[in-house]
């Protein structure tokens, strides 16, 4: 197996910007909107961005440096002079507009009216929420870290939630975000961007409500097959506990039977087949007769 390994002092920072953008995929999209000290309003999309904290609820975008000249961005500019923001979040419907408001207009020209989007009065910030967005989250700027002076460093915007508007149209009947409805779109490399859809989301079951055995308690046989994968494994390596013996002996499965009259390749084959379809305490019952 090769490897390209890159030292980033070593490469211009446009190759290196592009291999980091190409790399962390798919990144949320944070599309902000600011105003500057003359209450001219600004709107624009940053996919440097995630959610740091639940309690405060704290989400942080970073406006970097423009890697060709070395200037700020606006938004940048914006929350220094009103540390205030809305952080608005980008479904399918509205990512061309999205992206149309990333062109560099002069600074005072309102985004809003060249992408085509309509502002909303905000409740405890003074800079406009976007009525298209299915979420938006109205904050305060708590701090900005300048990472760099040099251009593609980035400015850190440490926001704290004060409120967050969800549009009844992406909730579930359980009252939650249904992602499905939400619709979002993330950032790729390049031009590309990614869509949520039924046939990406996948679930995996969360560890942190019992400890699992690991890959050290996988038998040898099972850890070194030659069928079941790394993910496969580790489906296998989280249950809290194997099958007893007696679990063992009192299982009956024809497909089993059928599996074991063919080899030890067709018991594990078999065995994907259960814990892909979520059921790995079955699928150590096939592995472990």
């Amino acid at each position: 197996m090769s490897i390209l390994t890159i030292d980033p002092k070593e490469i211009p920072a446009p190759k290196m910007h592009s291999y980091l953008l190409s790399a962390v995929v798919p990144r949320p999209i944070a599309f902000a909107s600011t105003i500057d000290k003359e209450g001219k309003v600004n709107l624009s999309p940053f996919s440097f961005f995630n959610c740091f904290s639940s309690n405060p609820p704290i989400v942080v975008f970073s406006p970097s440096r423009k890697g060709r000249d070395n200037t700020t961005k606006h938004t940048y500019e914006n929350v220094k002079e009103v540390p205030e923001v809305v952080i608005n979040i980008v479904s399918h419907a509205m990512v061309e507009q999205a992206s149309l408001s990333s062109c560099e207009f002069p600074k005072g020209v309102n985004e809003f009216v060249k992408a085509g989007f309509t502002e909303l009065p905000s409740v405890r910030v003074k800079p406009p929420r976007v009525k298209e967005s299915p979420v938006s989250m109205e904050c305060k700027v708590n701090q900005v870290i300048e990472l760099g002076a040099n251009g593609g460093a980035g400015n850190l915007v440490i926001c704290e939630v004060l409120l967050m508007h969800i549009q009844d149209r992406v909730l579930d009947a359980q009252g939650k975000i249904d992602p499905l409805k939400l619709d979002a779109v993330a950032r790729m490399g390049g031009d590309q961007y990614l869509r949520m859809s039924a046939d990406t989301i996948f679930s995996v079951p969360k560890p942190n409500e019992k400890l699992g055995i690991g890959f050290d308690g996988l038998p040898a046989e099972v850890r070194h097959s030659h069928v079941l994968s790394g993910n496969d494994l580790g489906r296998l390596a989280n249950v809290e506990a194997l099958p007893s013996a007696d679990e063992i002996r009192s299982y009956k499965n024809p497909e089993l039977d059928r599996a074991i009259a063919q080899g030890r390749e067709a018991v594990h084959q078999l065995a994907q087949q259960y814990i892909r379809a979520g059921h790995a305490l079955e699928a150590w019952k096939v592995l472990l007769r």
